[in-house]
C-alpha cells in the first residue's frame, strides 16, 4: 500500500512543479521585460519597441506578434545567426520570460486607412 502512496505523492509532486513552471511564464512582467530589454541592449538592434530595423539587417521584428515563448528562449540561447547566444548565466530565463511579455504587450500599428489625415 505504501508503495502505492508513493507513486501518487511522486506523481501530484511533478504535475505541481510541471504547474509551477507553467505559472512562472503566465507570471512574467511586461514592465520588468521593457527595462530588460533595454538593460540587455536588444533595443540597439532589435529598436526599443522590437520594431526591427530598416537600417541594418541585423535586427529582425520581434513585435507585435512575438514568436513562441519556447522558441524565443531557445533562439536566444543557441543562435548560430549574427546574434551571440546568451546563456542562462548571462541572460536570466525569467528576465527572457519578462522581455517575451513585453514584446507580446506592443500593440499591433493601426491601418494607415484608420488615420483621417493620412487619407485625405
Amino acid at each position: 500500500m505504501s508503495r502505492i502512496v508513493s507513486r501518487v505523492v511522486l506523481a501530484a509532486l511533478a504535475a505541481g512543479t510541471v504547474a509551477l513552471a507553467h505559472g512562472a511564464a503566465f507570471a512574467a512582467d511586461a514592465r520588468k521585460g521593457k527595462d530588460a530589454f533595454m538593460k540587455y541592449g536588444c533595443w540597439q538592434c532589435h529598436g526599443t519597441e522590437g520594431q526591427g530595423s530598416s537600417i541594418t539587417s541585423a535586427g529582425k521584428a520581434l513585435a507585435p506578434d512575438p514568436m513562441p515563448l519556447d522558441t524565443f528562449v531557445a533562439f536566444v540561447r543557441a543562435t548560430d545567426r549574427a546574434m551571440p547566444p546568451y546563456s542562462e548565466k548571462v541572460l536570466p530565463n525569467e528576465d527572457l520570460a519578462d522581455m517575451h511579455a513585453y514584446l507580446a504587450s506592443i500593440p499591433k500599428a493601426k491601418d494607415y486607412k484608420s488615420i483621417p489625415l493620412l487619407n485625405q
